[in-house]
């Protein structure tokens, strides 16, 4: 459980992610077991959204499964969401132009959340899904985060925190990250070589819009970023320039 998390909560996100890991109706001792939470607790929770339309009881065999209730609000949501619709055609493009996995994220406390993901073109790609946290120090968007900060702030961010080994490329020596952050930030993009996920290239870069910090990497495996990545930060560059305009209007 997440720090700062309530229970309640995280006992319908385990349900909903119990039925997806499944893929089939499951009964409510299935749940229980599946997700960990009391048989009793279930129970009281499951009548619940039953009782609201988020689930439907099966009789043979006794089971429960979803509607599309959380679907059609979940959708519904989204296409409100300020930043991913207006984005999507503008990330898709450039998937196209580079055939590899484009990100959408925004920094989110010491992490990034991931806000939308067009999948590369190849079938070995980087995959990643919408809601994914990634650190903010061995990522490609995070260091984008990091170098949206002022310097003096930055140093402070870096300095007062651990830098856990995610891979064995991760760089956890604070004055070498900062290093490395200034000077991406000269060039106007942000680099990983396998130090969020073994064997995975990432460039990033950041736009600042309606308050707001957001980054866009392209990523994919190294056999095939590593001689490209120059020709992806120049695809990446244009296009957050131009949805940067876009956002703003």
């Amino acid at each position: 459980m997440a720090a700062g998390s309530v229970t309640a909560v995280d006992r319908v996100i385990d349900i909903f992610e119990a039925y997806r890991s499944s893929g089939r109706p499951l009964s409510l001792t299935e749940l229980a077991e599946a997700t960990g939470i009391p048989k009793s607790t279930c129970h009281a929770i499951v009548n619940t959204m039953t009782a609201r339309g988020y689930l439907y009881t099966l009789n043979a065999p006794r089971a429960l499964y979803p509607t599309k209730r959380m679907f059609d609000v979940t959708r519904e949501i989204h296409d409100g969401d300020p930043f991913v619709a207006q984005a999507t055609p503008l990330l898709e493009r450039l998937r196209d132009a580079t055939t590899e996995t484009v990100i959408l994220g925004k920094r989110q406390g010491d992490a990034v959340v991931y806000l939308q993901v067009v999948p590369g073109l190849h079938p070995i790609r980087y995959t990643a899904e919408p809601g994914e946290m990634k650190p903010l120090h061995s990522s490609s968007i995070g260091k984008a985060m990091l170098g949206a900060m002022k310097e003096p702030a930055l140093r402070e961010w870096i300095e007062a925190r651990p830098l856990p080994s995610v891979t064995p490329a991760t760089i956890t020596d604070p004055d070498a990250l900062v290093a490395q952050v200034l000077q991406s930030r000269q060039a106007g993009y942000f680099q990983t070589r396998g130090e969020n996920v073994d064997d995975v290239w990432a460039v990033a870069a950041f736009i600042a819009v309606q308050r707001e910090t957001l980054g866009i990497a392209v990523a994919g495996p190294r056999h095939r970023m590593a001689e490209r990545m120059l020709d992806c930060a120049k695809e990446l560059v244009a296009t957050c320039s131009v949805l940067a305009r876009q956002l703003k209007t």
